[in-house]
């Protein structure tokens, strides 16, 4: 049945049975895909988080879908569909997401051990977290090559240090991760290629210092441009795709 979506009855008509064709989707012929769009359909649409949650966990755990690994981790940390955030749960179905491609799981779960936080039953790990950080980032994951390039801008310095720093200079040995503009250059250009507006900032700053690569005045001027350029984007483009998923 072809609709024209200009009265209301036939957009609800519309959205119920997009609803039926996706609980047939999943339920019926077991796709996973469809059973992600149901998650999303049940969150967007019908404001059920509690059961768009088990939708996700469920696609998880039988179909091994990543993107619904990581929407029910998103959930467990945010508290969505549940009373408390759990940010146990949220590590291992992130940790699932991850081992099944995701690369926002990656990144994710790798700034879970990255970050020092007494509230979460987590040990930090920040070797471990970077090289989280540098499989979301090979798999396109503009943020994580970002992360990694400021984290190598400034270092990372041990947790000892940081919460004795004392008076006196740190040495290189007392950092976790020691600067390296080289690297950081390296994975700024990678998260600005892919559209962090971020990195691009940070690439303009170096070209235009000659950190981590020569100087060049021109190649500052470009990605200074490019960074104010994705900033208006951003700014226009501030919409909602349905059936992309929704982010979290």
């Amino acid at each position: 049945m072809a609709y024209n979506l200009k009265s209301e009855s036939e957009v609800k008509e519309y959205i119920n049975n997009l609803g039926i064709e996706y609980r047939f989707g999943c339920y019926s012929e077991k796709k996973p895909e469809v059973c992600h769009l149901l998650a999303d359909f049940l969150e967007s649409i019908k404001k059920d988080y509690e059961k768009a949650g088990k939708v996700y966990k469920n696609n998880c755990d039988e179909y091994k879908y990543g993107r619904s690994c990581l929407k029910y981790a998103t959930y467990n940390l945010l508290g969505r569909g549940s009373k408390k955030s759990d940010f146990k749960i949220a590590y291992d179905y992130f940790e699932k997401g991850c081992n099944l491609e995701e690369p926002d799981s990656c990144l994710n779960q790798g700034l879970l051990l990255i970050t020092k936080n007494d509230c979460i039953e987590l040990k930090q790990d920040v070797l471990r977290g970077m090289e989280l950080l540098e499989k979301a980032c090979a798999g396109k994951n503009a943020n994580a090559c970002y992360y990694l390039s400021g984290m190598y801008i400034s270092g990372v310095k041990k947790a000892d240090v940081v919460s004795n720093p004392g008076s006196s200079k740190i040495k290189e040995d007392e950092y976790e991760i020691s600067k390296n503009m080289t690297k950081a250059f390296q994975f700024a250009l990678e998260g600005c290629n892919l559209g962090n507006m971020y990195s691009c900032a940070n690439l303009s700053q170096m070209y235009a210092k000659g950190d981590g690569v020569d100087k060049d005045e021109k190649l500052a001027e470009k990605y200074k441009n490019m960074a104010l350029d994705m900033q208006k984007d951003v700014q226009s483009n501030k919409t909602l795709t349905f059936q992309q998923g929704l982010q979290s």
